[in-house]
């Protein structure tokens, strides 16, 4: 898989980066994701980063997009604070702050219970390209 990446080792890289390093940074943690992590205007805090980590979960470029649009769903139907399901994981998203507050993986989830939620998304499949428009 070539564009998956974990997002707390890219986060660390651009948001310690030093200035004037930015091609050192582009090198070791790949431009186009930081790219496509402001495009998709999704932070992540540390609690969020160190279950990303510790439970070894890994997004493609496409999941985070996927992420983003969920939380503008979210966001359109009035949500606060939402469950978003995808592709076997679980995201808890202050949908105001446009923040991943915590990640779940369905394998590694303890009781399966979720609380202070007003909402859950289903985030759309992932799109598959076969070169016709």
């Amino acid at each position: 898989m070539a564009n998956s990446f974990q997002i707390n080792s890219v986060q660390r890289n651009t948001a310690n980066g030093a200035k004037g390093s930015s091609q050192s940074n582009a090198a070791t943690s790949g431009a186009s994701f930081a790219d496509e992590l402001a495009r998709a205007n999704v932070q992540f805090s540390n609690h969020a980063q160190k279950r990303i980590e510790s439970r070894s979960i890994e997004l493609g470029e496409d999941g985070l997009e996927r992420l983003s649009d969920a939380v503008d769903k979210a966001e359109k139907h009035g949500a606060r604070e939402s469950l978003i399901l995808m592709d076997g994981l679980a995201f808890i998203v202050n949908v105001t702050e446009r923040k991943v507050v915590t990640t779940v993986n369905v394998n590694q989830r303890s009781e399966g219970v979720f609380t202070q939620i007003d909402s859950v998304v289903l985030a759309n499949p992932a799109q598959k390209t076969q070169g016709n428009d």
